[in-house]
């Protein structure tokens, strides 16, 4: 194992880093994975063979350890991001300076490839803070490394998100107020973007890319929210809450230290384009994968949710 390709993970922890770990494991990739609460994180372990993963600890203010791994790494990918802002993390923080500092390691060490996942909607000139430092973020990779090569999914699914789960926890309210109910996104399987950043890593001739990857259907916010309600057998109205009220209440609750639903940054960005796939950089099918629908897929996890649970079938 010692002579097989290494690959430091930030943000492995998370969502799309459990099936990122178990894909490269599969590739024959030793897995590093700096992380926070290395106690809590055992789990990823299990997705490869004994000795594949490897945990270290992650400080945002002392970047010693995780350079030591990028030194001896063929390829680093960062899934580090934040949905919301909060005391101790800032969006110009975890967006621009950590990818600031990686991708400038990464030119350092002379890595092979480094992969920065942002989104879909990265922008420079959005009124949204999390885009603004998503596109700074991308750009000081780019800028810092030619090796770079950023993907941005559209909202991601699968058993683990916070959006399909989310919606079907509301499903015990009559009524879900839904802001931009047509505010429009490609969803796209947690799987296929594991793949995605496998093949990333894969393709040659690709530093510097950007790959935006979206699922194969482009639905509406209110359409989504109706589809998961219709998979958990719930009938719900799904109506539409003005902006305005939705700007006003979002600033109130962004109070709580874990702002339910929608914050007032995510309601700028439900204002402002579409997320999906806008054709003017690469997409998912320049890496040769079929995405699958999360509309058929979400079926295997949001039985939990339905009344008889996974022996109530979807109406």
């Amino acid at each position: 194992m010692n002579n097989y390709p290494i690959a430091t993970i930030l943000g492995g922890g998370g969502f799309i880093g459990r099936y990122l770990v178990k894909n490269l494991a599969n590739k024959h990739y030793r897995c590093i994975i700096p992380t926070r609460k290395a106690f809590q994180k055992g789990y990823l372990k299990t997705q490869a063979p004994s000795g594949a993963v490897e945990l270290i600890d992650f400080n945002a203010n002392n970047f010693d350890k995780i350079e030591e791994a990028i030194s001896n790494s063929d390829v680093v990918i960062n899934l580090i991001g934040i949905l919301f802002e909060n005391r101790k993390q800032k969006f110009t923080k975890i967006h621009s300076d950590i990818p600031d500092i990686i991708s400038r390691l990464c030119e350092k060490h002379k890595v092979k490839k480094y992969i920065h996942v942002s989104a879909i909607g990265a922008n420079k000139d959005s009124k949204s803070a999390y885009q603004r430092s998503k596109f700074a973020g991308e750009q000081k990779s780019l800028m810092n490394f030619k090796n770079t090569v950023i993907i941005r999914p559209s909202v991601v699914c699968g058993p683990e998100d916070n959006f399909t789960n989310l919606f079907s926890k509301l499903s015990f309210s009559p009524v879900i107020p839904i802001v931009g109910i047509d505010y429009k996104f490609q969803p796209i399987m947690v799987t296929d973007v594991a793949d995605a950043i496998v093949k990333a890593i894969q393709t040659k001739k690709n530093e510097g890319k950007i790959y935006e990857i979206g699922g194969p259907t482009v639905i509406s916010f209110g359409d989504m929210v109706k589809s998961i309600m219709k998979t958990i057998n719930k009938k719900r109205f799904v109506i539409e809450m003005p902006m305005a009220i939705a700007k006003i209440q979002s600033s109130i609750l962004s109070l709580l230290p874990i702002p339910p639903v929608l914050t007032r940054d995510q309601c700028e960005i439900l204002s402002e384009a579409d997320n999906v796939v806008s054709n003017k950089e690469l997409t998912i099918s320049d890496l040769e994968i079929k995405p699958k629908d999360v509309e058929q897929a979400m079926e295997k996890w949001l039985w939990r949710y339905r009344d008889g649970g996974q022996f109530a079938k979807a109406k």
